[in-house]
């Protein structure tokens, strides 16, 4: 496809700028949420950026509708195909049908029942796939080449991680004076678009990104000096079951985050239930995860304003009660 067109080898605070005003009329501008309780558990003044409330439940929808803004016209009548565990893959399906092409979604045999019936219900194709033996981007890659479509990365991918940097630019709008922001982790493009925008214009801020303990790959990436390859992570937040950081957010990543924290599963659920009792919005486990790392004491930010992104809130009902029932 167009590839080399958007392999640009730099994000900068300029593409997330003009994804912003791309995306001005195509995205939701989540609210933030504040809460005394909140803030006296983290011993901080919290800002939670509601991407919860985005579009498909997560800010996912930010970087699919961008990249697919950003093909020419004959490109996109072609139609896009991506591989995602769910928020992605619903995101590109949901994207695709906006902007008047057809979707391909490569999604694994073990993704949740609803993400699965989500994507389709936007119109998607959905090939399955086992992600504990087959390599999801190859499937991608041959039904691009068979069928003329473009492939939409989850993260490794300029267009996507300037799209996702705009819920920082949303972010510094609603809450300028902020002194750090936690962000969860999958792959990186979340956190690459965000840290793109937080360095240029507010560069002493602490900025986290927060993975689950058991996939901590970002962190051993950090100690190591190069990417490492962990396998994929068994975790509750399947949203961030990824083995290894991004190519291409990775040098964004590891340049511009402060420190890499983790939260253990017993944490994102204390945080998704804290959630639910306190604001009364449901989150999925990886959008709670960054949250979770704060409530847990895994950073002191004792006093400051601190940002921390819901990125998702994609959960069955019976998931969810299984989960803080326990």
């Amino acid at each position: 496809g167009n590839r080399a067109a958007t392999m640009r080898s730099v994000l900068t605070i300029d593409n997330v700028e003009a994804a912003a005003v791309r995306l001005a009329d195509v995205v939701t501008r989540t609210p933030i949420v504040n809460h005394r309780r909140i803030d006296a558990v983290a011993g901080a003044t919290v800002h939670l950026k509601a991407e919860n409330l985005q579009e498909t439940g997560a800010f996912k929808y930010r970087g699919a509708s961008n990249a697919i803004a950003r093909l020419d016209p004959k490109t996109r009548r072609a139609g896009v195909v991506t591989y995602s565990s769910g928020n992605h893959g619903q995101a590109v399906a949901a994207a695709a049908k906006a902007a008047g092409t057809t979707a391909v979604v490569v999604m694994p045999n073990d993704a949740p029942l609803q993400k699965v019936a989500l994507t389709q219900s936007h119109g998607a194709r959905i090939v399955r796939y086992d992600r504990y033996t087959e390599s999801r981007s190859d499937i991608a890659d041959a039904i691009a080449v068979y069928e003329g479509r473009t492939v939409i990365p989850p993260f490794d991918h300029y267009d996507v991680m300037a799209g996702q940097g705009t819920v920082a630019l949303e972010l510094l709008d609603q809450v300028p004076d902020l002194d750090a922001l936690l962000v969860p982790v999958g792959g990186g493009g979340l956190l690459a678009g965000c840290a793109t925008v937080m360095r240029a214009r507010r560069p002493s801020m602490e900025l986290y990104g927060v993975e689950p303990e058991a996939g901590d790959d970002h962190r051993q990436s950090r100690r190591a000096g190069r990417r490492i390859d962990i396998g994929v992570p068994r975790t509750i937040a399947d949203g961030q079951q990824v083995p290894t950081p991004g190519e291409l957010t990775w040098p964004i990543n590891d340049r511009l985050t402060t420190q890499f924290l983790v939260a253990s599963d017993a944490e994102i659920v204390a945080a998704m239930r804290l959630l639910f009792e306190q604001t009364q919005m449901v989150v999925e486990p990886s959008g709670a995860c960054a949250l979770a790392a704060l409530l847990a004491g895994r950073v002191s930010l004792r006093g400051k304003r601190v940002g921390v992104i819901l990125s998702g809130g994609n959960v069955s009902w019976p998931r969810f009660q299984e989960l803080t029932s326990a």
